[in-house]
C-alpha cells in the first residue's frame, strides 16, 4: 500500500492509500466552499487514471459538508460512471449521515453499486 498525504486547505486534510484493488481517500476536517476544489482535482486525477480502481471516499473523520463538497462528491460520482468504476462513500455519520439522508444523496451512491447506507438507527 502506499500512502500520500495533503492539506487541501487550514479545514481539510486530504489522505490517499492505494490497494490492490481499489484507492481510498479519507477526508479529515471540513469539506466546504475553499476546500472542495482540491477533494476535485484528486478525484478526478484518481478517476482518469490509467489503471482505473474503485475510489472509496471515508468521510468518518469529516466534521462538515457544505453544498460545494456535495456537488464535488456527485461530481466524482459521475466521472466515475462515465468511466465505468465506482466511486463509494464510506464513514458516513453524525450531521454527514443525516445530510445524505435528507438530501438523496445516499441512495444515489447506494445505486452506484456501494451498498446499503447505514440508518440512523444503526448509527446512534
Amino acid at each position: 500500500m502506499t500512502f500520500g498525504k495533503d492539506t487541501a486547505s487550514d479545514n481539510l486534510e486530504i489522505t490517499l492509500q492505494y490497494g490492490e484493488r481499489d484507492v481510498t481517500m479519507r477526508l479529515r476536517g471540513r469539506l466546504n466552499i475553499d476546500s472542495s476544489p482540491a477533494v476535485r482535482d484528486r478525484l478526478l486525477l484518481l478517476l482518469r487514471a490509467q489503471t482505473i480502481k474503485p475510489v472509496m471516499v471515508d468521510l468518518s473523520d469529516l466534521s462538515y459538508i457544505d453544498s460545494a463538497g456535495v456537488a464535488t462528491l456527485i461530481e466524482g460520482l459521475k466521472m466515475a460512471h462515465t468511466r465505468q468504476t465506482t466511486l463509494c462513500v464510506q464513514g458516513l455519520q453524525g450531521r454527514v449521515l443525516h445530510l445524505f439522508q435528507a438530501t438523496g444523496m445516499s441512495a444515489l451512491f447506494e445505486k452506484s453499486g456501494c451498498g446499503r447506507a447505514p440508518s440512523m438507527s444503526e448509527v446512534s
